[in-house]
């Protein structure tokens, strides 16, 4: 994994760490991820990026989806794929936002799952 990885702890072969390293190889920017254990019945992880462009959203959601069945993890529910403004992949233990980054920052999801510790946040790649 590149330098943007580095900070984000994930266990070595699970599907986090496959979510992770596919958005990397795709050329995600600005990947978060946000421990969601205790705070939520929802996930065990939230993992928000951003593409350059709807296309880009898009294709990361579409190969990721790919590799989720290559990898023998059950289909995931993908929500936003036409317009690919927003794209969320719910891959059971771990939820993926895609944005473009105008809409990210709109919805700004890292300060509304941070509940304010954010030592516990995995933020990379911040400027």
């Amino acid at each position: 994994m590149t330098d943007q990885l580095s900070e984000i702890e994930a266990v070595p072969g699970s599907l986090h760490a496959m979510i992770l390293k596919q958005l990397d190889d795709d050329q995600a920017q600005e990947i978060v991820s946000i421990p969601l254990e205790g705070k939520s019945s929802v996930a065990d992880h939230m993992v928000i990026a951003s593409g350059r462009s709807t296309r880009q959203v898009a294709s990361m959601a579409q190969k990721l989806a790919e590799e989720l069945k290559k990898s023998g993890e059950p289909s995931p529910r993908i929500e936003g794929l036409p317009a690919a403004d927003w794209v969320l992949i719910d891959a059971g233990d771990v939820v993926v936002h895609l944005f473009r980054p105008e809409v990210r920052s709109f919805y700004n999801l890292e300060r509304m799952w941070g509940f304010g510790d954010e030592g516990k946040r995995e933020a990379v790649g911040s400027a």
